[in-house]
Order: C-alpha cells, then structure tokens, then sequence
C-alpha cells in the first residue's frame, strides 16, 4: 500500500495522560475530619485494566469502608465510568470523574479508598472530599500527551544505508516535529522503520525526497500510538 492511500486517520490523533508509563501511577493520601482518604491514580489500556486497580485496592485496603472508582478510555475519551461504591449517590464517583474530566484525561483510573473517621462529613463534604482527593493525584503525577503517528518503511541500497539512518535519525521537521527510527532490517536493501506523527506526513515526504535527491519513498505500513517525551 503506498503511503497516500492510505485513509485519514479517523478521530483524534492526540489525547492526554497522567505522566506515566502504563501500569505506573501515584498514591496519595488526604485527612479530612478524620477521614482518610487513599488515593490511587493510575495509567490504564483498557477497562480489564482499569477493573483489576479497583479490585487490587479492594483487597489491599480489604478492612476500609468504600473504594470509589472513575475512569476514562481511549483516546476519544468515549468509555467513561464511575461508582459511589455505598456513598450516597453522585457524592464520590461523578465528582471523581468530572475532576478526571476538568483536566482533560483519558487511559487513567481513580480510586480512592475512605476509612471512615467517626464525624459524618454531609454531602457538600463528600464530593469536596472525592473532588480534592483525585485533584491532589492528579497534581502529583503530571500530565503527557499521547500521539498517533504513521509507521513507514523506507527501503535503502545498502551503500547508502549508513548515512540514509544518520540522516533519518537526526531529521527535525518543520514546526521542530521529529520522527523517530524504530529500527533496520537488514538484507538485500536496509528497511529503515520509521515513525512519523499523524499531520507531518507531507513534510516527511518532501525531506526525504531532499535527502535522497528523490530516489527514495516511504512505504506505509500501519499506526501506533506514543507518548510525547518531554
């Protein structure tokens, strides 16, 4: 498939998340009238993921009175949940989740596991208490951007390989976009993988004909998703 059949990617091709890598996350904890609450905030693929963190902090925390959970998925943030988990209704898991959604996050879980200190704290100081509780976390762990980017296949006489993944490898694109080599496969020609962010695709084309002096093309060969390192 030639590169400029390939289709438009469809929906976003950016989103934000905490600043971890899947699995990772940060613990925190709040006092509130004697009420602990222990927040875990982590970075999740899917909702098996986001399932098993509630059930991990579950039987961590076996002895506490609630785990209340939100979560948000994908990089349209279209899978979105939340559970009061025995508080009353909309006073932990929405307020958990809007603070989620207030900071424009997606693949992240939020659980957040209250003893009960003895002093009722009323509605209003339920959902302050979830709300402060998931914004510390979120304050705590920082945040990233997630990226699409095309995957391409540059195929290379072997006398030219050298130089073309020097080249490759130190190319910043207009607008200081940079692509990044995956790797080389070497045999009759080098195939040089390289990653290329979902918007840049035409001046990726146009520096690489400028390297080659037009020899040379990009194949595609499919998308994934990165993270954008600061």
């Amino acid at each position: 498939m030639s590169w400029e059949s390939d289709p438009t990617p469809r929906g976003p091709a950016r989103y934000t998340t905490i600043a971890a890598r899947p699995g990772g996350g940060v613990d925190v904890e709040l006092e509130i009238r004697r009420s602990r609450f222990l927040t875990r905030l982590q970075r999740v693929a899917n909702e098996d993921d986001a399932r098993t963190v509630i059930d991990e902090r579950r039987r961590t925390h076996f002895d506490a009175r609630h785990h209340c959970s939100a979560f948000i998925l994908g990089p349209d943030s279209r899978t979105a949940r939340s559970s009061d988990d025995g508080e009353p209704a909309g006073t932990a898991g929405v307020p958990m989740l809007t603070v989620l959604q207030r900071n424009g996050l997606s693949d992240v879980v939020a659980v957040v596991t209250r003893y009960f200190g003895g002093i009722k704290l009323g509605a209003g100081g339920l959902v302050r208490a979830y709300s402060d509780a998931v914004a510390q976390a979120v304050g705590a762990a920082g945040r990233k951007d997630v990226v699409l980017s095309q995957v391409v296949r540059v195929d290379v006489p072997m006398a030219a390989a050298g130089a073309m993944e020097a080249q490759l490898r130190g190319l910043v694109l207009p607008g200081g976009v940079a692509v990044t080599v995956d790797g080389v496969e070497w045999g009759e020609q080098a195939k040089i993988s390289v990653t290329v962010p979902v918007g840049a695709e035409a001046d990726f084309r146009a520096a690489l004909a400028s390297l080659s002096g037009g020899a040379l093309e990009a194949v595609h060969v499919g998308q994934r998703w990165g993270d954008v390192e600061a």
